[in-house]
């Protein structure tokens, strides 16, 4: 076996212990987001094979804004009132489940390739200036609605290094989630900004859940 095949088999043999981590969460822990009756039923979340091709390496350009710029100044003011040395971010209001708003920041667009094409997604921070806070990266693509959930799936990612303008970031799909408003609806989600709606389908991490108690079938 060459190195290439012995990391994808350590690889995917990591991503189906996490997906068994998890399913034991969802099936014993005070915090699952199942009911006591779906839990009787409940035999593990249905995920799309594991796929080392969607472990994508994207390129990052950083989306802080010119507060000198008149076109950004209202939403710059909206942001922070700090210093003019200080990075200003585009404030992004999104819409939730139960049909409130939460507020994030616009911090970085992704560019990736995917079958011979460019596609975007934008990472998001409510407290842009915490480099521990992860970026947020809520997206739809082809499949949702159908093989997933129709809210929308998230990302979460934890860079190991600050992400300036060309630096790379593995975007890794086999690790989209679905969010807990699919499976109890006294969860309050966000829902993916169009901007972050790609024009292809996305066949790896979770798939949707049609147990019992599955909600939010829009």
């Amino acid at each position: 076996m060459d190195d290439h095949n012995s990391t994808d088999t350590e690889y995917i043999t990591e991503l189906r212990a996490n997906r068994d981590e998890k399913d034991g969460f969802f099936d014993s822990h005070p915090q699952s987001p199942l009911s006591d009756s779906a839990r009787e039923t409940f035999d593990g979340l249905s995920y799309f094979e594991p796929d080392s091709s969607w472990r994508i390496t994207a390129t990052a350009e950083t989306l802080d804004i010119d507060p000198d710029d008149d076109e950004t100044d209202i939403a710059a003011n909206e942001q922070q009132q700090n210093s003019s040395d200080c990075v200003e971010y585009e404030p992004v209001p999104m819409e939730t489940s139960t049909g409130e708003t939460v507020r994030y920041v616009r911090v970085v667009k992704f560019k990736f390739e995917r079958g011979g094409t460019t596609h975007e997604l934008i990472g998001y921070r409510q407290r842009p200036d915490d480099q521990d806070e992860a970026l947020f990266v809520p997206f739809r693509d082809k499949t949702t609605g159908q093989e997933t959930y129709a809210g929308g799936r998230y990302l979460e990612l934890h860079p190991n290094k600050s992400v300036v303008d060309g630096s790379t970031v593995v975007i890794d799909f086999n690790l989209a989630y679905t969010p807990f408003c699919a499976y109890n609806d006294a969860f309050s989600c966000p829902r993916p900004p169009e901007e972050n709606w790609l024009d292809i389908p996305v066949r790896a991490g979770e798939q949707d859940w049609t147990g019992d108690t599955a909600v939010f079938t829009e």
